[in-house]
């Protein structure tokens, strides 16, 4: 499994790690987005979204109704699983089909639904440092993701990255 990490200093940083995203991630991505209350994941998702063309005040965390679709230059699909009972709830939801289609899907508070994702992923997991310093571990499960994180890496060199 292949893993790069990027430091961002403020929400400005996150934003970019979400736009660097947006442009490297393909047609039926799937990003498992686990992290603290507060950590930055919603944050994450609008960078994503509004680097495709989505309206950053359109794009917010769906706790309450699980999943928002932002049409956009890619299709972004974003679900919030937090208030998911088991893993049964969350399947009623079809999530496969959002898995295999033309969008990226990104879930928040992915490891309480981690026996339904797909086998290969992108895992980011956001951990609060300092301040309003965040560190993101990006972990390729599967070989599909692997060239992301390299283009990743590429991408943001220098800026902000270790």
């Amino acid at each position: 499994m292949k893993r790069w990490t990027f430091q961002a200093s403020d929400e400005q940083g996150t934003g970019e790690l979400g736009a660097a995203l947006a442009e490297t991630l393909s047609a039926g991505s799937v990003v498992a987005l686990n992290g603290a209350l507060g950590a930055g994941k919603t944050r994450l998702v609008q960078g994503l979204a509004t680097a495709l063309g989505a309206s950053r005040e359109d794009v917010v965390s769906p706790t309450f109704v699980v999943i928002h679709e932002y049409r956009t230059e890619k299709p972004v699909y974003h679900f919030d699983v937090y208030r998911i009972k088991d893993d049964d709830e969350f399947l009623e939801l079809g999530p496969d089909e959002y898995f295999e289609s033309d969008g990226i899907t990104l879930l928040e508070w992915a490891e309480r639904v981690q026996d339904c994702l797909p086998r290969e992923r992108l895992e980011v997991r956001i951990t609060i440092k300092e301040g309003t310093n965040r560190e993101f571990e990006l972990s390729a499960i599967g070989p599909k993701y692997e060239p992301v994180l390299d283009a990743l890496e590429t991408r943001l060199d220098g800026a902000g990255h270790s």
